[in-house]
């Protein structure tokens, strides 16, 4: 059960023969194909209203700038007619009229020496406006204080506000990631008043429910079909063997009995793939510490005679690595990784599998292969099912039926990891395999 790569380059038998160059790709080749899309982008600042932001520019602080903005702005207005305003009022007021008596003189207390009517009066109007400036100095100096301060006070209270209000966002984004990660079981279910975030939130759950649903009966008709196929393939395939065992049947028969019993493994094995690929599609949840290397191990026994029948020299580096997942599925990946990188080979290649502990905590299974060189822009089809060669014999059954690599990256999402491929400068590939650790 193994996938050959894409039509275009195989690791075992380019496609159109010696000699023709790969078409160029419309788009820049790509070095590596992986499994989860998940990985999480740092903001890089670009063009637009906040690319002089150096932090991410999250809903919460454009809401926080919007609520702060809007305060300050509504004060500054606020001040500016209270100033003008207060300016009038100022202008408008009216001192009681004074008069000199003669022979009176009034000493202001500057040192100023009045004696007439005319001199009093230049000096209130001016007393006047004097006063009137500072007072709106002051008024100004103090309302611009107290409306920084309160800009402040609301920048926090806007922070706070828009962290309650956006809650419900953060919860649906959560929900968002743990379906992404396979668990279509999940619901937001939100409660709280009937407002446009929780009729977002319906919405999502009635969506999620729909798509649970088509999935679970995607799931339920692959796995009923390949058990109702199981028992008709068995059935064939005991009567072409015991057709075949018939030492009385001609040659033609017996040509024909061999061709049709390769044909009916083929679609065996297809049955059994596609079963397989059915129960992996679901995230493992009861999961236990398996021993990588072991699981390897195993799987590396098992191939020995096909790698020996083929020429192929197993090269192991198994270090001792423990991941969490089943240890069932886990040999899998390693056998079906293995059948891919042996078939796919040519004659004195080399096969060359190891395990070891990658950083972040999670165990590490390579395999490598010779062959012939496979251009880098196939590698995002690499993992897709009933890829096949170009003018390959599809009634054989000894290269697969085509399922290898997606089952492989099906058992690795359901673990929680990652996969992906690339090519390997002197030909063949190079896969890897990441697993959570315990």
């Amino acid at each position: 059960m193994t996938t050959p790569p894409p039509a275009g380059g195989a690791p075992g038998a380019p496609a159109g023969g010696p000699g023709q160059v790969p078409p160029r790709p419309a788009r820049p080749p790509l070095g590596t194909t992986t499994s989860t899309p998940r990985a999480t982008t740092e903001y890089q600042p670009g063009d637009g209203l906040f690319a002089w932001f150096s932090l991410r520019p999250t809903v919460r602080i454009r809401l926080t700038l919007l609520y702060g903005g809007m305060f300050l702005m509504a004060g500054v207005v606020l001040l500016l007619l209270m100033y003008y305003f207060v300016r009038e009022a100022m202008q408008n007021a009216t001192l009681p009229s004074l008069r000199l008596g003669p022979g009176v003189t009034i000493t202001t207390p500057d040192g100023t020496v009045i004696t007439t009517q005319a001199d009093l009066t230049r000096w209130l109007d001016h007393y006047q406006d004097a006063e009137a400036e500072r007072s709106l100095n002051l008024l100004l100096r103090k309302a611009l204080t107290a409306l920084i301060c309160l800009a402040v006070i609301a920048f926090v209270a806007g922070y706070a506000m828009a962290g309650r209000v956006l809650r419900p966002l953060g919860r649906i984004t959560r929900t968002a990631r743990e379906v992404a990660g396979s668990d279509l079981h999940r619901r937001i279910q939100l409660d709280g008043p009937d407002d446009e975030l929780k009729e977002l939130a319906d919405t999502f759950d009635d969506m999620l429910d729909r798509l649970d649903r088509s999935f679970d009966s995607q799931r339920r008709f692959v796995a009923n079909a390949s058990h109702e196929l199981r028992t008709p393939l068995a059935i064939n395939r005991t009567l072409l063997e015991v057709q075949l065992s018939d030492p009385a049947a001609s040659a033609d028969l017996q040509q024909l009995g061999k061709t049709l019993l390769a044909t009916n493994e083929r679609s065996e094995q297809l049955v059994e793939g596609l079963l397989l690929l059915a129960r992996s599609d679901n995230e493992i949840i009861d999961r236990r510490p398996v021993e990588l290397s072991e699981v390897a191990l195993r799987a590396l026994e098992q191939l020995r005679p096909e790698a020996s029948g083929r020429e192929v020299d197993l090269r192991p580096e198994l270090n001792p690595v423990t991941v969490s997942g089943n240890g069932i599925l886990l040999e899998r990946i390693a056998l079906n990784l293995l059948q891919n990188a042996v078939r796919y080979n040519s004659p004195d290649g080399w096969v060359e599998i190891s395990t070891a502990p990658a950083p972040g905590g999670v165990g590490e299974l390579t395999v490598s292969n010779t062959g012939p060189v496979v251009p880098g822009y196939e590698m995002e089809h690499i993992f897709e099912p009933f890829r096949r060669v170009k003018g390959a014999d599809r009634t054989r059954s000894d290269k697969g039926v085509g399922l290898g690599l997606s089952i492989v990256r099906s058992v690795v999402r359901a673990h929680g990891g990652t996969i992906e491929a690339a090519p390997r400068p002197g030909g063949g590939l190079t896969v890897r395999v990441r697993i959570p650790g315990p």
